[in-house]
């Protein structure tokens, strides 16, 4: 997996391509610990990722949580396939997906 940072000022863009699963995840979940203190706008851009294990939905729950106390968190260009995940799961109603 590959993710794509972009930071203006208190607004956080991630780009994340390929695979989120057991073995990209930690990958993610360090990437945000680094970089969302401060952040009030998380916007995480879904159009080049394939695949979404339960793993990679931790790390994206985790976000969440973290980014309520501090702004809010936006998912887009959400695939059919990851869309119907976020659904069987519940995660549609948890996370703000455009």
């Amino acid at each position: 997996m590959t993710i794509t940072k972009t930071q203006d000022g208190t607004h956080l863009d991630l780009a994340l391509a390929g695979r989120l699963d057991t073995t990209t995840a930690p990958q993610l979940e360090a990437e945000l610990k680094q970089s969302v203190g401060g952040v009030t706008e998380l916007t995480m851009d879904f159009a080049g990722l394939e695949y979404l294990s339960s793993a990679g939905l931790r790390v994206l729950l985790s976000a969440q949580k973290v980014m309520n106390k501090q702004g809010s968190m936006v998912i887009r260009n959400v695939n059919e396939t990851i869309m119907e995940i976020f659904e069987v799961t519940g995660f549609a109603d948890i996370l703000t997906i455009e």
